[in-house]
């Protein structure tokens, strides 16, 4: 190991505390052409006949920035053949996927490239595969960024955990989970940019420069360029390391609780099917115990939160500490499929221990409801005889700036400021969905469309019915029926998708500005 530059020997030691890599695995590498990636590269080839691996180079194209995607494209194809390695080349038009599935950039680029990891390994007729699992160039520096962001959104133990160094793929159905354990991994967690960087120089290895990660509009550039180096110059010069060795505790903490949750289903927590769902036969079974209800099992075939009831044991539940009172309650919400944010568990939490609420409910989110009997908690899963499984109507207050989690619709609707100074680095189309600071009142309300609700975006002749620029859209079904709108006072200033409302768009880019933005719940939690 005498020759394995120091940087390599410090991956080596965070691949194998984490037990990244096992001898003959077959890796693939995840090349943008970018300083991280290319360096995880390097520092690979270093250490491969160490590990015992075969590594090959994997790339997504995303066309985002046109001939520029295309230069980064050939560099990584190059630089593997340099290195006489089999190259893995796919690519989508993120930004069409994105505008398609109604999905930010960011998460539509997301899901096309783990897609294709996915492809990369999955296993043939003869049961082999391209690659046993995909490495991607994240940093300590990413690391300190997504849990500094999350903080800043809100967020729990299991979010301070920020990127783990292994994670599963989750795939679309359980028979494709069955066939695959796809996975990404992590080494680079304990390495700075910057020694990415001084390890690539000392090689005389080159890299490309991603022009976009300059673009102040997205928040992690903010977090990047602006808040991370005032913490270091004014704060905690260590602040990145920092925020690295929270995330490592809260792992370790969401391990530990992970086990402890696990040993309470089935002892304290229960499951049951509702009678009215029992009592309704599969589709070909020759009992049928009440009479065919084709709206009721078009329903229970909806994709949504489970249809079961949970019962908590009272007596087990009021002995433990407030931190079990919170954990089982989450837990609960996390295995049905409806998201419990801290307000409502807080609220659950004292409804449960006020004894003078025996026989009395409340409602949670996706209409489920909780009831509190002298022996149990019990959460009651909504009753699809007379209610859709999501329902469609919703109404939520937030504040300004701030955010609400709309599960009826699977999104978080932020609303954030943008300063002056960073207007210029806004695309047209980012521009066109500003808002006037000084035009929008505080709180605002996200709510679902209602029939006759009207709207007029920037850039259209008048106002129209939102249904119809729904139609406009092909966006139908459930989906757009718990489609979100923004309301300020008694006007509507926002619809999902669309450009800014006329009457509120922001004029002048030296001035205050809003701009709201749907992120996918699934990022949050």
């Amino acid at each position: 190991m005498s020759s394995v530059h120091p940087l390599a020997q410090k991956v080596l030691g965070h691949t194998r505390h984490h037990d990244l890599l096992k001898p003959g695995d077959r890796i693939g590498v995840a090349v943008s052409g970018g300083a991280d990636s290319v360096g995880l590269l390097r520092l690979l080839l270093e250490l491969r006949h160490e590990l015992g691996i075969v590594l090959s180079v994997v790339h997504f194209n995303h066309k985002l920035r046109g001939p520029e995607s295309d230069e980064d494209e050939k560099f990584v194809a190059d630089l593997a053949s340099a290195h006489k390695l089999e190259f893995h080349l796919s690519s989508g038009d993120v930004a069409l996927e994105a505008e398609a599935n109604h999905l930010s950039i960011e998460t539509a680029a997301r899901e096309m490239r783990y897609a294709f990891f996915r492809e990369l390994q999955e296993e043939d007729t003869a049961g082999s595969r391209p690659v046993d699992a995909v490495a991607t160039g994240h940093t300590l520096d990413d690391q300190a960024e997504t849990v500094l962001m999350r903080v800043l959104r809100g967020t729990g133990t299991h979010g301070l955990g920020g990127i783990y160094p292994v994670v599963a793929l989750e795939e679309e159905s359980q028979e494709e989970a069955e066939q695959t354990s796809a996975k990404v991994i992590r080494p680079l967690l304990t390495i700075r940019h910057r020694e990415l960087e001084d390890y690539l120089k000392e090689i005389h290895q080159t890299w490309r420069e991603d022009s976009s990660n300059q673009n102040l509009h997205h928040t992690r550039n903010r977090v990047r360029h602006v808040l991370l180096p005032l913490l270091e110059r004014e704060f905690n010069p260590a602040v990145t390391v920092t925020l690295s060795e929270l995330a490592e505790i809260a792992r370790a903490e969401e391990d530990y609780w992970e086990n402890e949750v696990s040993g309470w289903m089935g002892t304290a927590i229960h499951w049951s099917e509702p009678d009215w769902a029992r009592s309704h036969a599969p589709a070909g079974s020759l009992i049928q115990l009440q009479p065919h209800n084709a709206e009721l099992q078009k329903r229970l075939q909806e994709p949504g939160p489970l249809v079961m009831n949970v019962s908590v044991d009272l007596l087990w539940l009021l002995s433990e500490p407030l931190a079990i009172q919170r954990r089982a309650i989450k837990a609960v919400g996390d295995t049905a499929g409806f998201p419990l944010e801290f307000k409502h568990i807080e609220e659950i939490v004292r409804f449960t221990v006020d004894e003078n609420n025996s026989g009395k409910q409340l409602s949670l989110p996706l209409g489920w409801k909780v009831v509190r009997e002298p022996e149990a908690l019990i959460f009651l899963t909504p009753d699809l005889r007379t209610q859709e499984r999501i329902p469609a109507g919703y109404e939520y207050s937030f504040a300004l700036p701030g955010r609400a989690i709309v599960p009826e619709a699977g999104l978080v609707i932020e609303a954030v400021q943008v300063l002056p100074g960073q207007q210029r680095d806004l695309n047209d189309d980012g521009f066109d969905r500003l808002l006037d600071a000084s035009l929008v009142s505080n709180p605002l309300r996200v709510r679902n469309w209602r029939a006759g609700d009207r709207f007029w975006p920037v850039h259209t002749k008048a106002p129209k019915k939102i249904k119809e620029l729904l139609q406009e859209k092909q966006i139908t079904g459930s989906e757009r029926r718990a489609w979100p709108v923004v309301v300020s006072g008694d006007e509507i200033i926002w619809v999902r998708g669309l450009p800014a409302a006329t009457k509120f768009r922001a004029k002048n880019e030296n001035a205050d500005a809003i701009l709201i933005r749907a992120v996918p719940l699934q990022d949050e939690f």
